[in-house]
């Protein structure tokens, strides 16, 4: 049997999730000449506004899941998908990039910190937490101040607190709502970067260049990118991301969070199944950006090139912040995105402004 791969203009695509990180998707799906099925439990969403079609419903609706089998090919555009549902859409007879594995394992932070050690690559220290006897417990390996963080969901800062002390075990626990847990070593990092990496169907790799990010309250509020690194640190994070691609079998696009050490040495702090909100800059950085790195990997067409065009930083607008539209938009300086969500609320991700610099050197 021939291979369903690359899929031609006019195929259809599907994605798991209506929110600002599919409507890219589906935006640059259409550019390419493809259409868009969403599958997104709330009506109006951001993607469904771009997209050819949206089945409003919940990600395990069997008659959702049936409609949407019959796209040429299915992704995701955040990680909390229930494995169950691929699983689903497998069993109906269709491909969904990434598939299973890359989803499962990164909805587990134990498990997803095991796959690193398992790989040879270096996290921070950690222990999996039932209660808070095995916080205290632990406490005396990792140091008596470490990061407490649910094994699943939680996002930008949610379900994590620190813990100060053996004394504070109980609190601390309480304050992540007695949940399955991790606790992780405070890891003394110099900055936070990122790599955007991607691997196409027939195994070839494409990385971009490491963006430093700068957090706010657990939130990302900017990415500096290309961040200026050594040569050594460059190839030490593409080989990171190159081994986490090839041992998960992935096709699509990843992003990798990396602490950078004292002298240059990476630590890996988690990975995203899915495009990422610190490879923003490649949409005015460079020749391909992410969005249409990972459509043409789950498609089946070569990757395109990652080199940076130009210095970008990348600001989120959080909340009120995209109220001023008018005078981002009349800044020469500035590339404004916009997610089209109705409410702005406090710290929500209503879109990301790109300020571009001549490239140096």
């Amino acid at each position: 049997m021939p291979s369903r791969f690359p899929l031609p203009p006019g195929s259809m695509i599907g994605v798991i999730g209506g929110g600002q990180l599919g409507r890219m998707l589906a935006l640059a799906a259409g550019r390419l000449g493809f259409d868009v099925t969403i599958l997104e439990p709330e009506p109006d969403s951001p993607a469904s506004r771009v997209a050819a079609h949206t089945l409003v419903a919940r990600y395990e609706d069997p008659e959702a899941l049936q409609a949407l089998a019959a796209c040429d090919v299915i992704t995701f555009e955040f990680e909390n998908v229930p494995a169950a549902v691929v699983e689903r859409l497998e069993t109906l007879g269709a491909l969904a990039a990434p598939g299973r594995l890359p989803l499962a394992t990164a909805q587990d932070r134990v498990s997803e910190k095991e796959f690193f050690r398992e790989q040879g690559i270096a996290t921070a220290d950690f222990a999996a937490i039932a209660g808070a006897a095995d916080i205290a417990s632990a406490l005396p390996r990792l140091g008596q101040r470490a990061l407490l963080k649910t094994r699943r969901e939680g996002y930008d800062g949610k379900g994590q607190t620190w813990v100060e002390g053996i004394a504070d075990a109980q609190a601390a626990f309480a304050r992540i709502g007695g949940k399955p847990a991790i606790l992780e070593a405070a890891v003394p990092f110099v900055r936070e970067m990122s790599v955007i990496a991607a691997r196409g169907r027939s195994g070839e790799i494409a990385c971009y260049p490491l963006g430093e990010n700068r957090h706010e309250a657990g939130v990302l509020r900017t990415t500096l990118a290309p961040a200026r690194v050594s040569d050594a640190t460059r190839e030490q994070a593409i080989a990171i991301a190159t081994r986490t691609l090839e041992a998960l079998d992935y096709v699509g696009v990843m992003g990798v969070e990396l602490f950078e050490l004292e002298g240059g040495d990476l630590l890996v702090n988690e990975f995203a199944p899915r495009v990422h909100n610190s490879g923003h800059w490649t949409q005015d950085g460079c020749e391909v950006d992410q969005f249409e790195q990972h459509i043409r990997a789950v498609a089946g067409w070569p990757l395109g090139k990652t080199n940076a065009l130009a210095e970008v930083e990348m600001t989120n607008l959080l909340g009120a912040e995209a109220d001023d539209w008018r005078t981002l938009a009349a800044d020469p300086s500035a590339r404004v995105w916009l997610y089209g969500k109705r409410e702005a609320r406090a710290g929500r991700k209503m879109g990301h402004v790109n300020r571009l610099r001549p490239l140096e050197g």
